[in-house]
């Protein structure tokens, strides 16, 4: 009787074979984080200055200007991201090269934590999809947290996918508590949306139970918010007094159906506050309406296949951190969703591939054609929306930078303070301070301004017609750039007295328009009320 021997490998053999193993999806995940950075260096990158938000991030740890004011709702999360390059540059687009080639970078991790459980083909095409959003895209190398906190939250139910499918290990739940640290130091509130699902999974899913990984997702939530909570003591009274504050800040927290708001933003509003704008693109928001179904039919699809837990905690997951963008709050921007869009990319992925490999396998050229088409024109829509995207936010960076170049030219230069409308952008441009006696970002008195103005250069911003603060009535208007937004502005700069005059002169052309500069200018008298100040 021949004894059974499996096959002698020959060294060329070993050869084929070694070059026929799969390769796993990380060349598929790196050409995806290629062209994710290319595309946002092409289009995003070129041209960009910083928004409203990012000069309030960046200005806490560097850039060009003192800190702006930091309001309750704000993590620093962001801050701690960009100071590496924000302390030693003041350059945006080294800023934004350092963000874009950062979050490609965490994409690629974020979906290799899935490996062990997802084949590659889903890993890629997951990483595809959402890379191929414009809110993805025009955010990549932007200093805001949402993009984060995307990633964080698929990292995070990446690893409790593998904790409850059997692998034990100290990674799994070091790695969990980690990426949930992440999400709450960028969004506290994000933090405990995450948290929420992902700590039912861990101790209700029969036969899984895992105690220890819900600790190690408790421990991380709270560790990624102890910033937040020690500033809230620190500055705001308290967690309660801050909490409230930030509802404040936000409209109040309660019953509000933002579903069609976020419907309405997707042709490329940033942010939708109050969203009563017409709905002028509908076809920007198909892919939104179909991503329910493929997302469900890629659940029964990734059941069949053995892969059903990854599919539902991620769909599960989805729906949690969805919840207050949809349903808590009166406004809306894109971005808000970005962490629900990463984990839904999974289940969205399964059922992709599954209608790719069925009109394949049924040898149908034109289906598969079909759905090239859809994906074809769906990365167009989202391209086409990016690159209007990119052009308004390059337009209202130059409108801030030409307004502080005109404040700038007038004598208000560092240290100076700048208050009124827009006041947070246009300060960080100028190099100012920014601070402001009324709203979400109240620093400061008018009697506080008027004593700063008797030592350095002030600035008060209005728009179109509308009124000055009566502690500012009496200074002068000059004219500054027009911007697209706001219209016409006009600076409020106080008058030069006696006190001032040598002061004055070494500022040539404070509280002159830039084509008087040259002429010589008796500073108007006013009365003895203004004089106190």
């Amino acid at each position: 009787m021949q004894e059974c021997r499996p096959p002698r490998s020959t060294p060329r053999t070993v050869s084929l074979q070694l070059r026929r193993r799969p390769s796993g999806p990380l060349p598929g995940l790196v050409t995806v984080a290629v062209v994710f950075v290319a595309v946002q260096l092409a289009v995003v990158v070129p041209g960009s200055g910083l928004a409203w938000d990012e000069t309030v991030y960046v200005s806490q740890v560097g850039g060009s200007a003192p800190p702006a004011f930091f309001s309750a709702p704000r993590a620093r999360g962001v801050s701690y991201l960009v100071a590496p390059v924000a302390t030693l540059t003041t350059s945006t687009t080294v800023l934004r090269i350092y963000l874009a080639l950062l979050s490609a970078a965490a994409l690629v991790v974020a979906l290799w934590i899935w490996r062990k459980v997802l084949p590659a083909a889903v890993l890629v095409g997951a990483g595809a999809l959402f890379a191929g959003l414009w809110p993805t895209l025009f955010y990549g190398p932007t200093a805001m947290p949402n993009l984060w906190c995307a990633l964080g939250a698929l990292a995070a139910a990446g690893w409790v996918v593998r904790a409850v499918g059997g692998a034990g290990g100290r990674g799994e739940l070091a790695g969990a508590g980690a990426a949930v640290a992440l999400v709450a130091l960028m969004r506290p509130a994000d933090g405990v949306w995450l948290t929420l699902p992902l700590a039912l999974v861990a101790v209700l899913v029969p036969g899984r139970r895992r105690p220890d990984l819900c600790t190690a997702l408790v421990v991380g939530l709270l560790a990624g918010c102890a910033p937040w909570v020690v500033e809230a003591y620190a500055h705001h009274g308290g967690v309660r007094a801050r909490l409230h504050r930030a509802s404040e800040i936000q409209g109040g927290l309660g019953w509000n159906m933002a579903v069609d708001d976020q419907v309405r933003s997707l042709e490329g509003r940033t942010l939708c506050r109050p969203c009563d704008i017409p709905w002028k693109r509908p076809g920007t928001a198909v892919w939104w309406a179909a991503v329910p179904f493929l997302a469900l039919g890629g659940t029964v699809v990734a059941r069949r296949a053995g892969r059903g837990t990854a599919a539902l905690v991620a769909t599960a997951t989805a729906g949690s951190l969805s919840v207050p963008y949809l349903f808590l709050i009166e406004y809306s921007a894109p971005r808000f969703l970005l962490p629900a869009y990463a984990l839904l990319a999974v289940p969205v992925a399964e059922c992709v591939i599954r209608l790719f490999a069925r009109a394949r396998d049924a040898r149908r050229p034109v289906g598969v054609a079909l759905l090239t088409v859809v994906l074809a024109a769906h990365l167009a829509v989202q391209l086409q929306v990016l690159s209007r995207v990119s052009a308004s936010s390059h337009s209202t960076s130059a409108d801030y930078a030409a307004v502080a170049g005109a404040l700038n030219r007038l004598g208000v230069r560092p240290p100076c303070v700048v208050s009124g409308e827009q006041a947070v952008p246009i300060a960080y441009y100028a190099g100012c301070s920014s601070r402001q006696t009324t709203g979400h970002d109240a620093s400061i008195t008018p009697g506080a301004i008027r004593s700063a103005a008797r030592r350095t250069p002030v600035a008060v911003l209005v728009t179109g017609s509308a009124e000055p603060p009566a502690y500012a009535r009496a200074w002068r208007s000059v004219p500054l750039p027009h911007t697209r937004g706001a219209g016409p502005y006009r600076g409020l700069l106080p008058w030069t007295d006696n006190a001032s005059d040598t002061a004055a002169a070494a500022r040539p052309g404070y509280g002159v328009p830039p084509s008087l500069s040259s002429i010589h200018v008796t500073p108007k008298r006013t009365t003895s009320t203004a004089s106190k100040r």
